[in-house]
């Protein structure tokens, strides 16, 4: 494994690849819990669509109405999380899971770019730790956007595959400005800060078990995506152990 330290970079290639191997096993080791809050979230969305066209279908018969409606009572506690529908605006945490979906297509794009301008040459030598490392990224990036687009969908919703706009106006001129590595990583740090401030807010607000649960699962494989960033460049030891939500996205300014 190289030792040898890039002009540039603060740490050796082969502490960056140990790095993103670690990386890539916290990730593994969150996917089994992600899945299975997104697998209960989905079924407690189409249970909830079952539900409704029960109830739909039963409204030719007023007594059968009342006796279904006792039962939605007993068995639905009302929340705006579980609205499902093709139609309307979205609320509660299907708007955060809206937010979240587009905010990780930024960090896909943004990574993508990366990887192309690498390609191109226009970044100057990049170390090919870094590249693993923008790739290893980009791909956990891409399976939180599909959990979150898992249960947008299965609630009626549409995918999200935008970027966050909100944003992305900001990330695209910062990222024109970026000459070599050290700059696309702090970029991509400033963008891996937003991320996991996101979800520590949403983790505070979210009102589904299974949305909680999706989101503190992908929370902490964000914070080493930073923490990655800040040993690249050179920020040792990481200079704030503690997280923060300063800088967060809130889901009002999604624009479902």
């Amino acid at each position: 494994m190289s030792r040898r330290r890039h002009k540039e970079m603060q740490i050796s290639e082969g502490e960056l690849r140990s790095m993103t191997g670690d990386l890539e096993e916290v990730h593994q080791a969150s996917l089994a819990p992600l899945g299975n809050a997104v697998a209960e979230w989905v079924d407690l969305n189409r249970s909830t669509t079952r539900r409704r066209f029960l109830l739909g279908a039963a409204a030719t018969g007023a007594g059968a109405v009342l006796v279904a409606c006792g039962d939605e009572k007993k068995t639905v506690r009302p929340t705006t999380e579980t609205t499902v529908g093709a139609t309307g605006s979205l609320s509660g945490d299907l708007r955060i899971a809206a937010l979240a979906a587009s905010l990780e297509n930024l960090a896909i794009g943004t990574y993508q770019a990366a990887l192309d301008a690498t390609a191109a040459n226009k970044l100057g030598g990049v170390p090919p730790a870094v590249v693993t490392f923008v790739e290893t990224a980009k791909r956990h990036h891409g399976e939180h956007a599909a959990a979150w687009n898992a249960i947008l969908t299965s609630a009626g919703k549409t995918r999200v595959t935008e970027p966050d706009q909100a944003i992305k106006g900001q990330i695209d001129g910062a990222f024109a400005q970026v000459r070599d590595f050290a700059g696309l990583a702090r970029l991509a740090l400033g963008l891996e800060n937003v991320a996991a401030a996101t979800y520590l807010d949403g983790i505070g607000v979210i009102q589904n078990n299974q949305a909680l649960k999706t989101a503190a699962s992908i929370h902490p494989v964000e914070l080493q995506h930073a923490a990655i960033l800040n040993f690249v460049l050179g920020n040792y030891p990481v200079p704030d152990a503690f997280a923060k939500t300063e800088g967060a996205r809130p889901p009002t300014d999604y624009p479902g």
